[in-house]
């Protein structure tokens, strides 16, 4: 049985580390939101690795219920502070995690 501590372990191996202006690494967690975390391109290569390596059955995710991601602007927080309204689901590391026992992407 695959735990949830070794798939956050794969993706924080796979995918690049986020930081601030002040170079402070900011760690990807379980219920960090992906899509904000790091660009596409490298997401979907690692779902795609994800997937071989774990043996999960991800032909069923619709892409459309999680992209495109609405990314902040990095000066909005100058202007408002009303939070950008998302009409995609978040995908986090907690999702593929459960989707690993299973063999199949759960979501949708």
């Amino acid at each position: 049985m695959v735990t949830e501590d070794e798939v956050l372990h794969f993706f924080r191996e796979e995918l690049s580390v986020l930081a601030t202006w002040y170079l402070k690494m900011i760690p990807l967690e379980s219920n960090t939101i992906l899509q904000a975390y790091c660009e596409e391109f490298e997401l979907f290569e690692t779902i795609e690795k994800f997937s071989d390596i774990y043996h999960v059955d991800i032909s069923t995710m619709n892409w459309d219920n999680y992209y495109p991601w609405r990314v902040e602007w990095f000066f909005r927080k100058w202007f408002t502070h009303k939070p950008i309204k998302q009409n995609k689901k978040p995908l986090t590391v907690k999702m593929f995690a459960d989707s690993v026992n299973t063999g199949k992407w759960l979501y949708d």
